[in-house]
């Protein structure tokens, strides 16, 4: 089922967000997004860890870059703690992105070809087929412990809540 809130903006610019809205308990919806390599990543496949997953528009964004960027520097200091970065930029692009940054302790997907994330997380902003920024923390068991869904599509996320959350499991 499609939702549609309109408690986002992007550079002060209310915006529609779509698809389901997840809450703290829910169960984890599964995704397939696509890895570097173009091969299928779904939640099957970080099955048994806790996931810190951060939610960016682009990559190619100054808030996006420093976002991925902080959960890259922070996933050498956790211990069995898995990070995703997800956002709509083709693999091609997250790739070169991650080689020119030294990107190398998260994991970065693309939600470009479906949306299935996006759509299953309630993150699509449906007026420029992008993702909202935002985090979503998973625990072991696939239950969803940590949501943020940010309210400005330019802010930066509360980082140390998302990782504090996640520690915690």
């Amino acid at each position: 089922m499609e939702n549609k809130r309109g408690n986002i903006t992007m550079g002060g610019n209310p915006v529609t967000i779509v698809g389901n809205e997840i809450k703290v308990g829910d169960k984890a919806p599964d995704f397939t997004l696509l890895k570097g390599d173009l091969s299928p990543y779904t939640l099957n496949d970080a099955k048994g860890k806790v996931k810190i997953i951060s939610v960016v528009p682009s990559i190619d964004t100054g808030v996006c870059e420093l976002q991925t960027i902080t959960f890259n520097e922070e996933a050498s200091k956790l211990d069995d703690i898995l990070i995703l970065t997800i956002s709509v930029d083709l693999p091609f692009a997250q790739k070169r992105f991650c080689a020119a940054k030294g990107i190398d302790e998260v994991v970065t997907l693309s939600d470009h070809r479906d949306l299935s994330f996006g759509m299953n997380y309630g993150f699509v902003i449906d007026e420029l087929r992008l993702l909202a920024r935002g985090i979503v923390v998973i625990d072991k068991d696939d239950v969803v412990r940590y949501v943020e869904y940010v309210d400005e599509v330019t802010n930066h996320p509360n980082y140390d809540k998302a990782i504090e959350e996640a520690k915690k499991l």
